[in-house]
């Protein structure tokens, strides 16, 4: 009955559970019974001030984050008796790792196959609860009660925030993703307290925002937009030297040197011109405004380097390291040619943007060996055919949730592979990569070892949940997949 399912619902949306933090959240208030409220509360507004243009809906963090743990409450029970740990005095010392995801929609505007579409853009911010794990006296290490199984389902991926904003429009995003950023600031540095398995227990927080394309990395954390010639969000390469050298990079950029280097690009303090002062920032020209953590992004970066890979394809087509600068015609007719055949032999039907079912389809050998039977040189073949054998045995290790488990031998082989494919890149195509390289490829060719060392996967930590998310918001606005409603 309808009454009953109505009392299952409150259960599960945030708002329903007691807690309390000690100590308390600063600028928040200590109520806890709160529900959805208005995505521009929290933002205090001056006299001057245009008040923002946008409709936007979202929970309490900290009343969302009680939500999701009491969601987990089974399972966090369950991973005390499978260590072995007595619940009864398991009270302190749990740490919980959140996920956090942030991605702009493009068009979201109701279609209904007619009258003009509006412009009408969408950003969500959601977050995953990946991990609770407990310290027990006398023990150095944390232990593992409960680790997310499917860390890229939209199913454990809870949303946060919704708003009508361009993502580009850094302005309202920011206005609105502040007090979400203060909220997570505060309880960083507090304890929660709530009752888990009858028991009230104590409860810290680790925020790592992984979930994000370069897109908005660039925008969180004031670098330039992803053409600039500082062409990672993890290391201070530029474009050229990424090209030259493509293998030999470590992570250098975090958080708090983006709000350094800002501080310099604002004052100028050694009176540089322009040119030097944005080397000695390497691109950092905005404010930092939410810390993320360098990583990358496990499904952009399937898209990116297949959209490369696609671009390789027709150039092979058109032999073009024989010859220099071809007509845009030769090019647009090498592309009908590729797309013809991966209609015919795969049932690929080209795409406007690459997405990520097409970059999966297109990154394999199949497809390589049907794209070779349009490249006249054999020795052309061979090589294409090599590249796309070392990416498809590199691509697991940046694609699974726990490479260590899933594919050892390729992890241990990866700094060798990307070398290997590196060496073919360098000189069988380098009229490609002459002083120039795609920002994806470069950190896939990069960093891939470096982040797992530190975080022990990529694939886990993507934005993956938060995209299929964006499936079910399409739905609930009634878009099913934009057919239109004649």
């Amino acid at each position: 009955p309808l009454h009953t399912l109505r009392n299952a619902e409150k259960e599960l949306l945030p708002g329903y559970h007691q807690f309390e933090w000690q100590p308390a959240l600063k600028n928040v208030s200590s109520s806890w019974d709160v529900g959805i409220i208005d995505g521009l509360s929290g933002w205090t507004t001056f006299v001057e001030d245009v008040p923002a243009d946008t409709i936007s809906r979202r929970f309490r963090y900290d009343v969302a984050l009680v939500s999701a743990l009491k969601d987990l409450e089974e399972d966090i029970m369950e991973g005390l008796r499978e260590r072995g740990l007595d619940d009864s005095i398991c009270t302190s010392g749990f740490t919980v790792v959140v996920k956090e995801s942030c991605d702009g929609m493009g068009d979201v505007s109701e279609k209904h196959g007619n009258g003009p579409a509006v412009p009408e853009k969408a950003v969500r911010f959601s977050f995953t609860i990946m991990s609770v794990s407990i310290r027990v006296e006398g023990e150095d290490d944390g232990i593992t009660i409960f680790q997310e199984p499917k860390p890229n389902s939209e199913l454990s991926c809870r949303p946060l925030c919704l708003m009508f904003v361009d993502e580009s429009d850094h302005e309202t995003l920011t206005a609105i993703l502040g007090p979400v950023v203060a909220e997570r600031k505060a309880m960083m540095e507090s304890r929660l307290i709530i009752s888990v398995g009858g028991l009230l227990r104590s409860f810290r927080f680790f925020f790592r925002g992984t979930g994000y394309d370069e897109k908005m990395v660039r925008e969180m954390e004031g670098l330039e937009a992803s053409g600039s010639t500082y062409v990672c969000t993890l290391c201070d390469s530029t474009r050229a030297e990424a090209s030259q050298n493509m293998v030999l990079h470590s992570i250098t950029r975090s958080h708090d040197e983006n709000l350094e280097r800002y501080e310099i690009w604002r004052k100028n303090p050694f009176s540089e011109s322009a040119d030097e002062l944005r080397d000695r920032v390497k691109g950092v020209s905005a404010k930092p405004f939410m810390e993320t953590l360098p990583t990358l992004d496990a499904l952009h970066c399937d898209i990116g380097n297949a959209t490369e890979f696609y671009k390789i394809f027709q150039d092979e087509i058109g032999e073009v390291y024989q010859r220099s600068n071809p007509s845009r015609e030769e090019r647009r007719r090498w592309r009908s040619t590729l797309d013809k055949q991966l209609r015919n032999k795969l049932k690929l039907k080209p795409v406007m943007r690459m997405n990520g079912n097409y970059a999966r389809r297109l990154m394999t050998r199949e497809a390589v060996e049907v794209v070779c039977e349009l490249v006249p040189s054999e020795e052309r073949r061979e090589a294409l055919k090599r590249l796309m054998d070392l990416y498809v045995q590199m691509k697991p290790v940046w694609r699974s949730t726990c490479p260590s488990r899933d594919c050892p031998d390729q992890l241990c082989r990866y700094s060798y592979n990307s070398q290997q494919f590196a060496d073919l890149l360098s000189t069988t195509f380098k009229y490609r990569y002459d002083g120039k390289i795609t920002n994806y490829l470069h950190k896939t060719l990069a960093h891939v070892p470096e982040i797992i060392e530190r975080d022990g996967s990529i694939g886990a930590w993507a934005s993956e949940g938060n995209e299929s998310g964006n499936k079910l918001f399409r739905r609930f606005r009634k878009m099913n997949a934009r057919q239109s409603k004649t």
